[in-house]
Order: C-alpha cells, then structure tokens, then sequence
C-alpha cells in the first residue's frame, strides 16, 4: 500500500504516554477492593471471574518479567486507532522482554475459530503506527457463541499467555465468556477487552469513552460544517444528515456542540414520531418567517429505535406473524423502501441494522406531506466516513497508552477485565490507568427471543452535564445561523487545535 506525504509524517508522530508508562518494570496492578452487588444470574454464568475486583496501575516493582506470547484480534467495525492499540501492546511486550510474541488473529473472531493467524513484526506493525484502519489484521463480525467455537478459541488460543480483544460492547462480552471458559478448562491464557468504538456508547464510570469517538466525531464535524457553508451560501437547502450511532446518540450530540446545526434530535429524549415530524415543521415556519428556506438537521441513526411507535413494530416485525393493528398503520404509512429495509435480517449479535434504514427519509416525506410539499430536503448519511480515518492525535495517545497498559495486565495475570484510562479530559501525563472487571458491565438483554448477556449500552445522560450544556444552546441556534466550520482533523500547530478532547467529555 502508497502512503501520501501526510500519511507518511504520521509514521513519524511519538504518541504522548502517561507518566506510569515509562518504566514498565517500576509499576505493577493492585487490587482495588469493593463492594459487588451483581446478580445470582450473573454469578452461576461467570463463576470464576464473578467476585474479582478492579486493578489500578502503581509504583511498585514488577518483579522478575518473562517471554510473553500474546494473540490480539479487531472485533467488529472499524475504528481510528486500533492500529496504535497493537503497537503499545507490540512495544510493551518487548520492553517485558524481547523474546516475547505477538501474533495477529486475522478478520475478527473467526480468525481464532479457524486458526488463521500469523506473528506480527516490529518492521510490519511500523508501517501502521498512528493510521487508520484496521487493514493490518483485519477484522469482522463473527460471535464466538456456539460450544465448538468455544472448543475452537481454547484449541487454538489455548496456549497463550494473552489473548486481547479490540472491540464494543458485544466483543468485549465475548472476552468475559472466552475468560470464564479458558478458566474452567484449566488454560493460562489470560483475556484482556479494550473498548473500542465510534458511537461512544462504551462507557461506565470507570470506562470514560471508547477509542475511535473522537477521530469519528471530528471527520464528521468536518463535513457537517461544510455542508452548513453550502446551505448558507445556496440558501435552498435543507440537510437531513443521519449519523453513526447504532443505539446511542453520542455522535449526534458531539457533532452538535461542534457545529451548531439548527436542529439535532437525540434519541434518548423519547420523543414520538408525531412529535419529531411536528419539531421539524414548526422549524422550517420559524425559519421561513425569517426568510430563511434552508436549514441543517442531525439525526441519529438509532433513532429508529427510540421512536415508541417504531420501536414496538421492529419488535412485532422480529417475532414474526401479524403485526398489530397500530403496528400495521405506522408500517403502511412509512415509505416502501424503509418497509423492505426494517424486515433486513439481523447481525450477527442479533441487533437491527439500523444503518440500512433510512431514518432521515421516514422524516423528510412526512414532513413534506404536513407542509404539502413545502420541504426541500436532502438526505446524507455519514457513517464510514469516519471509522478509518487518520487517528487525532487523542486517539493516537490514547490508544497507545490502551496497548502498553493491556500488555501489564496480561504480564500480571489478570483477565476477564477491560482496559480503562480515565482522566483523560486532564494532562496525559496524568492519566489514570485501571483494570475493570468486565462483568461487572454485564447484565442480560432478549437477543433473537433468547436472554443473553450483553455489556449494558450507555445511552446520552438527558441529565448529564454534557446535554444540559447542549439543551440550554440549542434553542438559539434554531432560528439564527451560528453555524461553525471546524475544519480538518488538526496534527501540526498550537496544542489547542492539535491536542483537543471530545466537547462531551469536557
């Protein structure tokens, strides 16, 4: 693969580290005890790994270090990032001790299922350092879920000292189970999750934000304040812009307080259709009044599924049989083309794929039909956009710090945790770094008519300081045009622009 003269400077680029990070051998894990209120259920699913406790990263000698040999996988969509994530884990390995291993699991999980794998070298892994993609490995979306998968992950990964999961929430959830099996059939591997994903919604309180968002959010916040230009300077327009965000509105919510458009919906806020389509036509009169025939509206791409109406038929469309008789209207009345794409097939964790269904579509055409014609949309939606791009340099930090940490918690035999770095709005230098068990996140949700555990979304807190920050602005920016245009991702020039951290985070 050609690299262009910027790619090829961000080869370049040293990742900032927290002070922790700098001498591997001078630091160590310890236990944070706590108290633990986790369900029965959760207790006879997870019997070894249900009762451990949280990890923080200290000074303290690490003791006598030996040869690792560690295994990683990408698991599911891409994020900015990941790429760094296997350099700290390549460069901390090595600073452990040279003779260790890292191989690469190759396209996702079913890599580990049918042993497709190779060792990773330092030469290779310097090509992809501070890049977008996960190209290096690979990645996909295959569960490990069936008792031979299982039988397969222990057959093949059975052996290692690690074993670290890139991913979200259900990838993550599959690094709790493989942890739990490894440990009733008696293998050393230790499994370590790192929490990646674009739409932000893996998160707790000790999980501050997943890799990926902020690079995402920026490469999209790019285009909306291009697209808000054009609509000021055409004046003919509006933008109906969906955006990524399978079940969160995270994105959405970030892309606003970067660009203020003059209407962002937030799918957390439980407004009904009826109710939305009445808040975009009340819009366009306002603006109209003012002589303005144009306008910006962000849309979550999950906001399907916060819509009561929506929500109950994608329910009664996944059981099957005769919808209801309120079900069947709201289906009649959407357009033909979202009806074949609410009845698309799940993924492979069971969830809608929402990406295919053209929200911003069921919006535009009734509120044509309210204002008889009177709307001239148009309809983007940003999604890919943003999951391979060129990592910010937060992303690039951040998950550099991810890959050091992960491999000293693999080094001290922990697993069925994820790695967490918090502080992360402050100095990196002061990063905290902290081991949390993953069950602990973990609670059971109805998957394909089955209960299943699943680590527990966070949606947008309507009580959180970030949108109560965005409620109290968002009114002014309905009417009058305070649109900003933050431009591209920023790697050269005054720390401001370069080092910035997500506005939600903030």
């Amino acid at each position: 693969m050609d690299l262009s003269p910027l790619q090829k400077m961000r080869l370049k680029y040293r990742p900032k580290i927290p002070d922790l990070l700098r001498d591997l051998a001078a630091v160590s894990l310890k236990a944070q005890p706590m108290a633990k209120n986790l369900s029965p259920a959760i207790q006879r699913l997870f019997p070894k790994t249900f009762s451990q406790t949280p990890f923080v990263l200290t000074q303290g000698n690490a003791g006598k270090a030996r040869a690792l040999k560690v295994g990683v996988v990408f698991s599911g969509g891409q994020a900015a990032g990941g790429h760094n994530v296997i350099g700290g884990l390549y460069d901390a390995l090595m600073k452990i001790d040279p003779k260790s291993e890292l191989i690469g699991f190759l396209d996702g999980p079913s890599g580990i299922i049918q042993n497709k794998k190779r060792t990773l070298s330092g030469e290779e892994i310097a090509f992809y350092r501070n890049q977008g993609g996960f190209d290096l490995i690979g990645s996909g979306r295959t569960k490990i879920e069936k008792p031979e998968d299982f039988q397969a992950a222990l057959k093949n990964a059975g052996d290692f000292d690690g074993l670290v999961i890139i991913g979200g929430d259900d990838s993550n959830t599959n690094a709790a189970l493989l942890a739990e099996y490894f440990l009733e059939h008696g293998s050393r591997t230790r499994v370590v999750g790192v929490p990646k994903t674009i739409d932000g919604d893996l998160r707790s309180e000790d999980i501050e934000i997943s890799f990926g968002f902020d690079s995402a959010c920026k490469t999209y916040s790019e285009l909306i304040g291009n697209i808000e230009r054009d609509a000021l300077s055409a004046k003919k327009y509006y933008h109906c812009i969906k955006l990524m965000g399978r079940s969160a509105s995270h994105i959405a919510l970030e892309c606003a307080l970067q660009t203020r458009p003059n209407l962002t919906l937030i799918g957390e806020e439980g407004k009904t259709m009826a109710q939305i389509v009445d808040e975009i036509a009340d819009l366009v009169k306002r603006r109209k009044a003012a002589g303005k025939e144009y306008g910006v509206i962000l849309i979550p791409e999950g906001l399907v599924e916060f819509m009561p109406e929506i929500k109950k038929l994608i329910q009664e469309l996944s059981k099957g049989g005769e919808l209801s008789s309120e079900s069947a209207a709201v289906f009649a009345d959407l357009p033909e083309k979202v009806q074949k794409q609410l009845q698309l097939e799940r993924d492979p964790h069971g969830n809608v794929q929402v990406s295919l269904i053209e929200t911003e579509l069921i919006l535009i055409e009734k509120v044509k039909k309210k204002l008889e014609g009177k709307f001239n949309a148009v309809q983007h939606f940003l999604g890919y956009e943003g999951r391979s791009c060129l990592p910010s340099n937060f992303d690039a930090s951040y998950c550099y710090a991810l890959g050091l940490f992960t491999a000293l918690c693999i080094r001290d035999g922990l697993t069925g945790v994820i790695s967490s770095i918090q502080k992360l709005k402050g100095a990196i230098e002061q990063w905290h770094l902290k081991a949390v068990p993953i069950v602990d996140l973990i609670h059971f949700e109805i998957r394909k008519g089955k209960e299943k555990p699943v680590i527990q979304k966070s949606l947008v807190d309507i009580n959180g300081k970030a949108f109560l920050y965005f409620s109290r602005l968002r009114k002014s920016w309905e009417v009058e045009d305070r649109y900003i245009s933050p431009g591209p991702i920023q790697f050269f020039g005054e720390a401001e622009l370069t080092d910035s951290v997500p506005i939600t985070l903030e």
